[in-house]
């Protein structure tokens, strides 16, 4: 679902498609959201590259592609205010999340909203990539049909600083382009400083040890990618079955 082009280290440019809807799980090292692409629409309020609303309000544009699963608009107001604390329980384990809603108040109004309505539950992580061949390492997750395409059904604009940093830890939405941010987002699992170069994808919080120690551990069995792309479906299913929000 990193749908967006990125610069690779390893081989000239990978696609890094981190996409937040609609990316399959195609060999480009993009973090893409393509299949739902710039679909997922959704238009917050907050200045793109300010980080934040200055008028506290958020604008969630509805995505003519649809939703992969219904659920209601983020209140345009958020609800949450400094550091929001939600759990991840996986088939790997718990993963304990920090998301910053002073640095990402739309993106984190959106992630709670949905995880309250359960859009990611009973759902599977749908990426994986793997440093030593893509030059990033990540697991991209919130489809809920697993393909990378589907989003739930509004988009909204990019809360960016311009000097965002992808390292170990990270949790940060996928993509289509520019403010085409929907409900597919990717954890950091290793050295992805690659992505520094053109820090596309809003950084909203930050994943615990725990969870980045478990998702590493699945990584090093690799994808289902045979052409050795290393970008793929983990070979080892990764499948949400509730986010909750403390």
């Amino acid at each position: 679902m990193l749908s967006r082009a990125l610069p690779l280290a390893a081989s000239a440019a990978l696609l890094l498609s981190l996409s937040a809807c609609g990316s399959s799980s195609s060999s480009s090292a993009a973090v893409d959201d393509s299949a739902s692409t710039p679909s997922d629409s959704t238009t917050a309020s907050t200045s793109p590259s300010a980080g934040g609303s200055g008028s506290g309000q958020c604008t969630y544009s509805a995505d003519p592609a649809g939703a992969a699963k219904k659920v209601n608009l983020p209140p345009s107001t958020p609800t949450v205010k400094g550091t929001v604390k939600a759990t991840m329980i996986t088939s790997i384990g718990r993963i304990g999340l920090s998301l910053d809603a002073a640095k990402a108040p739309c993106t984190v109004n959106s992630f709670v909203s949905l995880a309250r309505q359960g859009f990611f539950d009973k759902t599977q992580c749908h990426r994986l990539t793997e440093a030593a061949t893509t030059g990033i390492a990540v697991l991209q997750c919130g489809d809920p049909t697993g393909t990378g395409s589907g989003g739930p059904g509004y988009s909204f604009p990019d809360e960016l600083t311009g000097h965002d940093h992808y390292g170990k830890g990270v949790l940060a939405m996928a993509n289509s382009g520019p403010n085409t941010n929907g409900s597919q987002f990717f954890l950091v699992y290793g050295d992805s400083s690659a992505l520094d170069q053109q820090p596309n994808y809003t950084v909203f919080g930050s994943v615990d040890r725990a969870g980045v120690a478990a998702i590493a551990k699945i990584a090093a069995k690799g994808t289902d990618n045979s052409n050795g792309q290393g970008d793929g479906h983990p070979k080892v299913p990764v499948r949400i079955s509730k986010v909750s929000i403390s």
